[in-house]
């Protein structure tokens, strides 16, 4: 198995325990849709699995080993919302290799015009941002991505454009993909698996 969850626990507080024995498996060139209401914890449990946030207890495994703690992590998170991911302050050429160093044919592929890499965050639309966010976790040594709700605040025609390019490029270099959304539409659209997470009513 590529990414396993097993029996995390984690609170923000003695008080409120946010997760509590969540367990979660996904393998290479597998789409799993982790689907729930907001606040049922689906964004904590994705920073946890992206080796962000340590968990109470319980362990993620990658590889069948702990996530490396230094270098490029294999396990790539896409947030929501785009800007509070991007430095304000660097040009969106200097976000892009501080990664990697993707070539014109990849851009394209993308939908990055050559133009905007020489811009600031605050002067692309949040669709464009995304586009360089989505890029950005595609690296070479990317083995997974965790896109955490990455197409909701985005137009329609945005968000399958960004979708059809993100699974394109698993499907073609067998990566594993945890779709987290609040949208039991999309995950059924895009994903082989559907984890319920949380009360859906």
């Amino acid at each position: 198995m590529l990414l396993e969850a097993k029996n995390i626990r984690f609170g923000y507080n003695k008080s409120k325990l946010v997760l509590d024995g969540v367990s979660l498996s996904v393998d290479a060139g597998e789409r799993v849709a982790l689907v729930g209401p907001s606040g049922c914890g689906k964004s904590t449990l994705s920073q946890i699995l992206a080796g962000y946030m340590k968990p109470d207890s319980g362990a993620v495994l990658f590889d069948g080993k702990p996530l490396p703690k230094r270098g490029y992590c294999p396990v790539q998170l896409i947030y929501q919302h785009p800007e509070k991911a991007i430095n304000p302050r660097w040009k969106l050429r200097d976000t892009l290799t501080e990664a990697w160093n993707p070539n014109a044919e990849f851009l394209d592929e993308m939908g990055i015009a050559p133009e905007w890499l020489d811009r600031y965050p605050t002067e692309l639309s949040g669709g464009e941002l995304q586009r360089f966010c989505v890029a950005r976790a595609l690296g070479p040594q990317t083995r997974f991505v965790i896109a955490d709700e990455m197409s909701t605040m985005l137009d329609v025609i945005t968000q399958a454009q960004i979708w059809e390019l993100t699974l394109k490029t698993a499907e073609r270099r067998n990566l594993g993909i945890l779709a987290v959304t609040h949208s039991l539409e999309l995950a059924e659209r895009i994903c082989n698996r559907v984890a319920l997470f949380g009360d859906l009513r």
